[in-house]
């Protein structure tokens, strides 16, 4: 019976990878598609697939009389995000690299940035640190023109990863301390997290143990209590690293315990590949070299196959400690990979390109704050002149503006007139509290208050999103452009706020919308709720209703029955 259940787990498992390698096939045929014929069907069938992975947070569809250069820029972007997120690095360097050209045009630095910052983290796990530092430099540059904390904070910590990539921990030092001075103002948990572990490895770098340690315990406090298992157990890792080097291996040993299956779970090659080397140490250091060896074996495994020679280098040389004294012949092939690797990994070249790069940043920094001077010299000339100007301008349009909206007012006052009151207290009714969405979408009442800025931005969301449902249409896009983010942007932020996805949360506010006018004007029919709800067809927001409360609205408004159902 035991072995028949393993022959079905066997089975379903195999079945599972299958269907991951078909979809990943379809994928890739429909970005080929695009690329042989770049048309809008192409360009929906490719991103119908990612919505069906759930990729995307919804579906986007182009209609006709879009540019070819949107076509691209979106499609070569998320073909990009997609090989990315599939650890093909080489696919989504080349179509990253396709789309920044058509990224540039529309002059949307939110766009260029996304782009940018993607390429620079894809350059580093290409170990291509000129070419990371050059995208990563000019995200940033487009981040700090922005103004905002978080988005620099993210360039920064990039920077810094780059720097460390390419062994040079002290410069690496300088940029995660910005980003850590910008990432506080912004008050970002999830970027914070993220950033304090690239702390960790910074000071790892430097044999700053104990400040290695924190750092990677403040990330994974942070990630706990989000209840990110997956991000916490990397940050177990870098604690574990730091442990090692403090001599204090059995908390090392019982963090990567918890770290490793969490890792193998979630298929984080890289980290898992790392927390292998970790135990390795650690079985080392307490006298188990065969143990260790089975751990230094998987590690190069993984290593070889993602192409991360600097970590491989450390794999070899544990391995060479691990077998010297069972198999000396076998220790010996490894310290020669080891040597191989070590000579190979880092060329003068690529610490001058990146010494040139660090100095060409800090220049431009330098000639951007003189020319913000100069810029603030030639202001105060011309404001004079400037306000002159706008006071001149300013009786012709009142009178313009007056004038033309008299004339129209006239075309629609006798229709307005009965109902303009209702509608002005209907509208003031419906704008929804963000505190009762954020408790919608997070179900959790425990949950620790949001920051200051969180609530600003919430209640900017949501006020936007109650306008485009009375404007009759919505969609998260939109909602993205009116709050100055990219898609990806907006879905991170709320995402990181009220663990919601932006199609969840505009569902929530357009359901609590319509509870209210059931409850409060009977004198409204279901279809007209439907299309205050910003709903084309009736049948639509009734499976939407039942969806979200489990009744129809006729049946809501039935009796207290279905009500109390729902309450």
């Amino acid at each position: 019976m035991t072995n028949c259940k393993s022959f079905r787990f066997i089975l379903v498992a195999l079945m599972l990878a299958c269907a991951s390698s078909l979809l990943a096939a379809n994928v890739d045929q429909l970005i080929k598609n695009f690329d042989g014929s770049q048309n809008i069907d192409n360009a929906n069938a490719f991103f119908k697939e990612l919505d069906k992975e759930q990729f995307t947070d919804q579906l986007m569809t182009f209609k006709a009389g879009i540019s070819a250069d949107t076509l691209r820029q979106q499609v070569w972007y998320w073909a990009a995000e997609w090989y990315y997120d599939k650890q093909q690095f080489e696919l989504a360097r080349d179509y990253g690299l396709k789309a920044l050209p058509h990224c540039k045009t529309g002059n949307n630095r939110i766009v260029e940035g996304d782009c940018e910052n993607l390429l620079g983290a894809i350059f580093i796990r290409l170990a291509d640190y000129k070419n990371a530092a050059i995208h990563a430099k000019a995200c940033y540059e487009l981040d700090r023109r922005s103004g905002d904390p978080d988005m620099m904070s993210s360039s920064l910590n990039t920077l810094a990863k780059i720097y460390m990539g390419a062994r040079q921990p002290k410069q690496a030092e300088g940029y995660i301390l910005k980003a850590i001075e910008n990432v506080k103002k912004a008050n970002n948990p999830t970027r914070m997290a993220v950033i304090y572990g690239t702390a960790n490895e910074i000071y790892h770098s430097l044999g700053e143990e104990q400040k290695a340690y924190d750092y990677a315990k403040l990330a994974y406090d942070i990630n706990m209590r989000q209840g990110d298992k997956s991000s916490a157990a990397m940050r177990q890792v870098g604690m574990a690293s730091a442990l090692l080097w403090l001599k204090r291996y059995g908390e090392a040993q019982a963090n990567l315990e918890q770290a490793i299956p969490q890792l193998r779970t979630d298929g984080n090659l890289p980290s898992l590949g790392i927390a292998l080397n970790q135990m390795g140490g650690v079985m080392l250091q307490t006298k188990r070299p065969a143990e260790a060896a089975k751990y230094y074996r998987e590690a190069a495994d993984i290593f070889v196959k993602i192409k991360d020679y600097y970590n491989e280098s450390h794999t070899r040389l544990g391995l060479y400690n691990a077998l010297k004294d069972s198999d000396p012949k076998a220790a010996m092939a490894e310290m020669e990979r080891y040597k191989a690797l070590k000579d190979s990994i880092y060329s003068s070249e690529t610490a001058e390109s990146l010494g040139r790069a660090n100095a060409e940043l800090a220049n431009d920094e330098l000639l951007l704050e003189n020319e913000e001077q100069r810029t603030s010299t030639r202001n105060a000339i011309l404001i004079g002149v400037a306000v002159a100007l706008a006071l001149m301008a300013i009786g012709f349009l009142v009178w313009w503006v007056m004038r033309r909206r008299n004339k129209r007012q006239g075309a629609i006052n006798e229709e307005l007139s009965a109902n303009i009151n209702e509608l002005r207290e209907q509208y003031r009714q419906l704008h929804l509290d963000y505190n009762d969405a954020i408790q919608k979408n997070k179900g959790d009442d425990d949950s620790e208050d949001v920051s200051k800025a969180d609530r600003e931005f919430l209640e900017q969301a949501v006020n936007i999103i109650n306008e485009l449902i009375g404007d009759g249409r919505i969609d998260a896009a939109t909602v993205a452009q009116r709050l100055n983010l990219s898609p990806y942007q907006f879905r991170q932020r709320l995402g990181t706020i009220t663990g919601s996805t932006p199609q969840a949360f505009i569902q929530t506010i357009r359901m609590r919308r319509a509870r209210h006018l059931l409850d409060h004007h009977a004198e409204l029919n279901i279809n007209e709720i439907a299309r205050l709800c910003a709903y084309n067809d009736t049948p639509n927001f009734t499976r939407a209703f039942k969806n979200a409360f489990g009744i129809t609205p006729s049946q809501y408004l039935g009796g207290a029955t279905g009500r109390e159902s729902i309450d």
